[in-house]
């Protein structure tokens, strides 16, 4: 802690004002709880033995942003030590399921995880939207157009998320009255012989041809 603290202390120097170029000794990565080290020495620009300078303080930035694992990126200086800091977006450790009963959980979660969110993945800040989005979506296309989405997030250790999706699918959309305009030369009765889609009649409830989808 002492050691974070005084690198802390360096970041706040080293980012108010511009610095002299030194010559890189040591790279020390501060903040790293799940990411490899290694993935970071891949995707940074700059290797001991290197010159340091300001311009590549906005390179190693924009390629650690570029992982797409970071919410922040702090990077200061020890002496001739090149220090980075990053706060990294945690994972999702586990998605689970609440309420459906109309659609089974795996084909809601491979629906999900064609949208890019899966166990695994890193949790960005437009996961949540995306997911309410993907699931009423999926709920919408079966005529379950009242369905709700709410979604709890539990913090999981080595900074993971753990998902809790509770989900009310609604009721699905019934056709009460089919309206048919311009025939002439074919009665409604005759038209409607042929859709598979029915009025809601008291006995639509045995063939469930009067849901809407």
């Amino acid at each position: 802690m002492k050691k974070i603290a005084l690198y802390f202390l360096a970041f706040i120097s080293f980012s108010a004002a511009a610095f002299d170029e030194f010559l890189i000794t040591d790279i020390r990565i501060v903040g790293l709880q799940r990411v490899s080290i290694g993935s970071i020495f891949t995707a940074i620009p700059v290797n001991v033995g290197d010159t340091m300078n300001q311009g590549k303080v906005s390179e190693i930035s924009r390629a650690l942003f570029a992982t797409a694992q970071f919410n922040d990126i702090q990077i200061g200086k020890d002496g001739n030590a090149l220090i980075i800091s990053v706060l990294e977006r945690p994972s999702i450790s586990a998605i689970e399921l609440e309420g459906n009963k109309a659609l089974k959980s795996e084909d809601l979660l491979k629906g999900l995880e064609g949208a890019g969110i899966a166990e695994g993945q890193v949790y960005k800040r437009s996961t949540l939207n995306g997911m309410k989005s993907e699931l009423v979506r999926q709920y919408a296309s079966q005529g379950r157009y009242g369905a709700d989405v709410e979604i709890e997030t539990i913090d999981k250790p080595r900074n993971t998320i753990e998902l809790k999706i509770i989900i009310d699918e609604g009721e699905s959309a019934k056709i009460k009255k089919v309206n048919i305009i311009g025939n002439e030369l074919f009665s409604d009765e005759d038209l409607m012989t042929s859709f598979e889609l029915k009025e809601g009649k008291w006995y639509a409830f045995l063939s469930n041809k009067n849901k809407y989808s």
